[in-house]
């Protein structure tokens, strides 16, 4: 199977304080990245391609390059405000990244197989990428008709130290994806059990533990560049003026699914996600991987041998 990863690792990390995407998290100092990249040679990615900001190139690839480079085929694209099609002029007042949705379409020249995409600083373990491994290996790459994605209950993927961003999954009884609704501020209720949104309605929406909850990990084939830069113009045509707007990836998705020109499976995994948004996020991270090192899922130190 020829099939790519797509890692988005261009985040600020305005929230967390540093760059989360190269901070230690594994009993030999391996990062959150090092075990999707682990999980996803196991279920038989051949290809990486990192999003990143050239401001954190240097210190990026001296974590990464000499780790990676006899294990699997890498590559990097750039994620910067500045890197829009003609045509567009970035606001002067703006900062703010474009979003997930502009890190997909930044990485177009460096991709040509179909390939699962995932943030850099999100663990999805290792039956998620075996799930999507199987799936992306029944894809037509010259077809834009069926793409794919993973969903996680929403319960399992909350941070106990704030608010997180979620997009919540309407799906059909077959399995099939409906629609995803950006809620950009979810966690729990003062009961610390009850989940709401409570960001752009006028009171908290409450939303069921058991919704499924997008982590973007979707899986697609190359067929959706040609759609991507078109939803970005038309992105910038509705929300130019607003400085803090995000061109976010389930919003392509949404729009495939509007247009009739995809339909998006949804994939059941098993796995429990978990990250790090916030630096209490830290020590709980380090906790669930020294129990999953402990149950021998991952060795002590991760690249001490590589999986076949």
């Amino acid at each position: 199977m020829k099939a790519t990863l797509l890692i988005l690792a261009a985040g600020m990390g305005s929230r967390y304080g540093s760059l989360k995407q190269i901070d230690q998290f594994g009993p030999s100092g391996e990062t959150i990245i090092d075990y999707s990249i682990y999980d996803a040679i196991e279920a038989g990615f051949d290809k990486l391609v990192f999003v990143i900001r050239k401001n954190i190139e240097e210190e990026f690839k001296e974590v990464f390059v000499d780790k990676f480079q006899d294990r699997i085929e890498i590559d990097y694209a750039f994620q910067e405000l500045d890197i829009v099609p003609k045509g567009i002029n970035v606001p002067k007042e703006r900062v703010k990244p474009w979003g997930t949705g502009h890190a997909l379409m930044v990485a177009r020249e460096k991709i040509n197989t179909p390939f699962a995409v995932i943030n850099a600083d999100d663990f999805y373990g290792k039956e998620s990428f075996k799930v999507m491994a199987d799936l992306l290996r029944e894809l037509d790459p010259n077809s834009i008709d069926t793409q794919c994605m993973v969903g996680f209950r929403l319960g399992n993927t909350l941070s106990e130290n704030g608010y997180v961003s979620r997009g919540i999954c309407q799906v059909h009884e077959n399995s099939m994806l409906e629609a995803v609704v950006e809620h950009t501020k979810v966690g729990y209720g003062a009961d610390k059990t009850s989940i709401f949104s409570t960001e752009n309605a006028p009171e908290p929406i409450q939303l069921a533990s058991d919704a499924v909850a997008s982590m973007n990990l979707f899986g697609f084939t190359p067929r959706i560049f040609e759609h991507v830069e078109r939803y970005f113009r038309q992105f910038i045509a509705e929300r130019y003026t607003e400085l803090k707007s995000e061109f976010y990836l389930p919003s392509i998705v949404n729009n495939l699914i509007e247009e009739n020109l995809s339909q998006i499976k949804v994939l059941d995994t098993p796995e429990k996600w978990f990250g790090v948004t916030y630096p209490e996020d830290k020590k709980i991270a380090q906790h669930k991987l020294s129990e999953l090192v402990g149950q021998g899922i991952y060795p002590n130190n991760l690249w001490a041998t590589v999986p076949q």
